[in-house]
């Protein structure tokens, strides 16, 4: 069942103005062509490469760490086309949340569809694996056309843009749940939904193991095996990426193998696996910007100094 769009009232005080502004920005830029946008995309990503120093200097830590098999040049061209990836994601979210994706249903690859109605069969729940990626927005709506995905995520910490984001989601997703509603989630799950979750981020809480991503040990939430396990769910991997032609992939890869299962390191493991695999096939559209790794079993931090 699709959940309702929320009726609560927005906050409109005066605290909120300015993020109202923004937001306006936002839905505006959101109607501009979409060749437009990607233009625009890139020359905000040049300008946050510049604009952003740490988060630059995070992101090339990161491809230090993860691919040492590249010479500088092409770690600093992987840079490079990352900070693009991230202007164009900024249109991406808009057009999203708030514009038309007709422009870009036009060359859209849909691979894989049968894995989810296979996870599906019986009436199972199925929890809908990807990363943070850039097109993780734009490409969760764009599947929507194909399965109704109800999604898990973080609030925003601003009301107003909580408000004005959940409205643009519940536009094309069947419900929204925050990661503090984990019984409402497992509830969706136990009636057949689907799940989308990104559960590749360095927490700050919850329950959480090392294991490998990218030959490093990442502190991993165990939330994907708690909720397969709490749902009998099934998990599936979501790959996605923005072609060099400006056309966009979605491709569903076969459930995971033996998830759930009684060990939450070997499932987060499973999990993280093939996030890594995803994000070895769009490199530039990985978020390098999050510090991944800022946490180590020894105490230790790979970002010291930055």
């Amino acid at each position: 069942m699709t959940q309702d769009t929320p009726v609560d009232r927005p906050p409109l005080g005066p605290r909120h103005w300015t993020t109202w502004a923004g937001i306006g920005a936002m839905a505006a830029l959101a109607r501009l062509p979409w060749a437009v946008q990607r233009g625009l995309g890139r020359v905000a990503g040049a300008f946050l490469r510049v604009a952003l120093p740490k988060r630059r200097r995070i992101a090339e830590r990161n491809l230090q760490l993860c691919f040492p098999e590249l010479d500088a040049a092409a770690r600093d061209a992987l840079l490079r086309e990352h900070f693009a990836s991230l202007g164009i994601g900024l249109f991406e979210f808009a057009r999203a949340w708030w514009g038309s994706v007709a422009p870009l249903r036009r060359g859209l690859i849909v691979e894989g569809l049968e894995h989810l109605e296979a996870a599906r069969a019986g009436g199972r729940g199925v929890i809908v694996v990807s990363g943070h990626f850039t097109t993780l927005e734009i490409c969760g709506r764009l599947m929507c056309d194909y399965a109704p995905l109800a999604g898990m995520y973080r609030p925003h910490a601003e009301p107003a843009m909580e408000w004005a984001v959940k409205h643009g989601r519940l536009r094309y997703a069947q419900a929204m749940f925050t990661k503090f509603e984990v019984r409402p989630a497992v509830k969706h799950l136990k009636q057949g939904g689907l799940l989308w979750y990104a559960p590749d981020q360095d927490p700050s809480r919850g329950d959480t193991v090392y294991v490998p991503f990218f030959g490093l040990p990442a502190h991993s939430l165990a939330s994907t095996h708690q909720l397969a396990r709490l749902a009998g769910a099934a998990v599936v991997a979501f790959q996605h990426a923005r072609r060099a032609d400006g056309g966009y992939t979605l491709r569903v890869l076969p459930a995971l193998d033996a998830i759930p299962s009684k060990d939450a390191t070997a499932d987060t493991a499973q999990v993280m696996a093939a996030i890594e695999s995803m994000a070895r096939q769009a490199p530039d559209q990985y978020l390098w910007i999050h510090r991944r790794f800022k946490r180590q079993p020894d105490g230790s931090t790979p970002y010291a100094g930055i």
